[in-house]
């Protein structure tokens, strides 16, 4: 069985790839990665997501507000990527969510820019991509206060603990890990990695950042969610091509995309 890999969450369109995302994608289907989600940050970065979806069938974009971006609760930003949902290689609003470790803007805007996609997401039926560091027990407050119970979406690059883990599986979530879960000193994520279902477990790079330790140091990319699923794999107790097809499916089934044929 052969290796089909997809990875949730990537960054391809950043400075840090020099305009060069076909020798991006060929590498990562040498790999075995059929399929990717480019994720927009910012109307900008949402923007180029889309454009790169156009370019390659195997790349779709999500649209969305990053929480470093949500200073002044960036109404207008919002505005923009979601008109943005409307093109049809979007599959998902975010990212979006809360950061409590970098704080890059002020808590409160990142509240009110959170709110707001949460609604947007909600009545238009469209998978949420979720950035939540340091702050889960507030974002699981803000669902509440929103009257959220029930969602679809993704936590991406997942740094919750076991306890976090239960109770965004009970509203719904996919769970998505990245590279991190390869390194020595993630004993929780490694406790974690077990835990989740399979049928809410994804897999992301989050590149450029975030490579996993057999390449650590360098500009991560999709081909290097490889090693991420072979540690998952392991911990799991699975095959790499097993693993790698479960998650496959997960990204398919949440995004409502198809894969295309292999050339």
């Amino acid at each position: 069985m052969a290796v089909v890999l997809f990875d949730t969450h990537a960054h391809i369109d950043f400075p840090e790839y020099g305009g060069d995302a076909g020798g991006v994608l060929r590498r990562a289907a040498a790999e075995g990665v059929r399929g990717l989600v480019n994720i927009g940050t910012d109307p900008a970065s949402s923007r180029r997501s889309i454009e790169l979806a156009r370019r390659f069938p195997e790349v779709w974009a999500a649209v969305g507000v990053h929480p470093h971006d949500s200073a002044g609760g960036a109404a207008a930003a919002i505005a923009e990527v979601s008109g943005l949902l409307a093109e049809p290689r979007v599959v998902a609003l975010g990212e979006f969510g809360l950061d409590y470790f970098k704080d890059y803007a002020p808590r409160a805007d990142q509240e009110q820019a959170c709110r707001a996609q949460l609604r947007i997401a909600q009545d238009r039926g469209v998978p949420m991509v979720i950035h939540c560091r340091d702050a889960h027990a507030p974002f699981l407050e803000l669902l509440r206060s929103e009257g959220i119970a029930s969602v679809r979406g993704v936590m991406h690059c997942w740094s919750g603990g076991p306890a976090d883990l239960d109770r965004f599986l009970e509203l719904g979530f996919h769970i998505s890990l990245a590279g991190p879960v390869t390194y020595p000193n993630a004993a929780r994520l490694r406790e974690v990695a077990p835990r989740i279902p399979d049928d809410r477990l994804l897999l992301e790079t989050d590149c450029p950042f975030l490579a996993p330790q057999a390449v650590r140091g360098k500009r991560n990319e999709p081909a290097f969610v490889r090693f991420t699923a072979g540690q998952v794999a392991e911990l799991r107790g699975r095959t790499l091509e097993e693993l790698a097809a479960l998650t496959t499916a997960n990204a398919c089934r949440l995004f409502a995309v198809t894969l295309p044929a292999v050339k």
